[in-house]
């Protein structure tokens, strides 16, 4: 039988800023009259080089944090490359715009966190707070 082991409220609060920061990082802002969402990943990365590099670190910290739940090693990998998708390709002058507000790697690696969360530390009942 599977042992459920619910998630302190240390490391809810945790999971709370997490997606706080995700929400800042791909979608704090709406473009008006769509339903296009951006954050300041795509607004730093308006700033050549620089800016991708400086959001990429807050992704990292996003990655950082997951580890230090326990995530496997595939998962930590599938992050990694998620950012680094969004850093490198970021980078590219107008097409790493658009690709900023299109690839939300923030919020990738928040759903495969929480996804984590369900099926190995809570045993299928819900962290995502809807």
């Amino acid at each position: 039988m599977k042992r459920i082991t619910p998630l302190t409220p240390a490391e809810r609060a945790r999971l709370e800023r997490l997606r706080a920061l995700s929400r800042l990082l791909d979608e704090a802002f709406r473009v008006p009259g769509t339903r296009i969402r951006f954050g300041l990943d795509g607004l730093v990365g308006l700033v050549p080089v620089l800016g991708d590099i400086t959001t990429g670190l807050f992704s990292f910290y996003i990655v950082r944090q997951a580890v230090s739940f326990g995530v496997p090693g595939r998962t930590v990998s599938r992050m990694i490359l998620n950012v680094l998708v969004d850093v490198v390709a970021g980078s590219v002058p107008l097409a790493g715009d658009a690709m900023d507000v299109l690839w939300k790697a923030n919020r990738k690696n928040l759903k495969l966190l929480e996804k984590w969360l369900e099926e190995s530390r809570v045993g299928g009942s819900p962290v995502i707070d809807v």
